[in-house]
């Protein structure tokens, strides 16, 4: 079985086993869109998007797989909707390329609001931050207004100063109290391993929208 093969039903286990589990719905929805195999992805992306509506990056990979089944509307619809997401929790990178795969259908891309709509008492500022100017920057962060940052780096290193510098304490706990414990179980991953604190740090890098 080649590497991604057993990913794919890595993932689809994960996915089977814990349905609410959006990490694993949108990894085995990616992987397959590499493989190909588009009408399952769009699946495991619809999936992701009833659990995370506000994972901007999801309506992007969704509308590729709804292209390539010959979905052209459906595509263009679920970009535009991406595109308001992105645009309203200030996810430039997909914001971008959903404007840029409209227009190459030949279609006009929706306009940003954010330049027009400044943060109050910041000069040209676009970005919502929650408690005490803070903004989580993972994608699916349901904490809004209301995110607040960590008292202190995780780790002492660079992992943990960015972490600390981009993901809110609410995202931080969710993974560390709930996913890392379905990661490590479901994977029966051997953190006294090399290989399983790589796999460990994927998982975490990806659960926090940080790669």
């Amino acid at each position: 079985m080649s590497d991604n093969a057993d990913l794919i039903a890595r993932f689809r286990k994960m996915a089977t086993d814990d349905p609410d589990n959006e990490l694993g719905h949108y990894r085995l929805g990616d992987l397959l869109l590499k493989e190909g195999q588009f009408a399952e992805a769009a699946a495991s992306f619809r999936r992701t998007l009833e659990l995370s509506p506000q994972f901007s990056k999801v309506y992007q990979l969704l509308g590729t797989c709804l292209l390539a089944l010959g979905q052209r509307d459906e595509a263009l619809a679920t970009w535009r909707k991406g595109f308001e997401v992105a645009d309203e929790r200030g996810d430039n990178m997909p914001r971008e390329a959903m404007a840029q795969l409209i227009a190459e259908q030949g279609e006009t891309p929706p306009v940003s609001k954010r330049a027009t709509a400044p943060s109050a008492g910041v000069a040209g500022a676009t970005v919502p931050a929650g408690v005490g100017g803070f903004r989580c920057q993972r994608p699916t962060c349901m904490a809004g207004a209301t995110a607040r940052q960590l008292d202190k780096p995780p780790f002492n290193d660079e992992l943990g100063q960015r972490i600390y510098n981009a993901i809110c304490a609410s995202c931080w706990n969710d993974w560390l109290r709930n996913y890392s414990v379905k990661v490590i179980n479901e994977l029966r991953l051997d953190l006294s391993t090399d290989h399983g604190e790589q796999e460990y740090e994927r998982y975490m890098r990806e659960f926090l929208g940080l790669d």
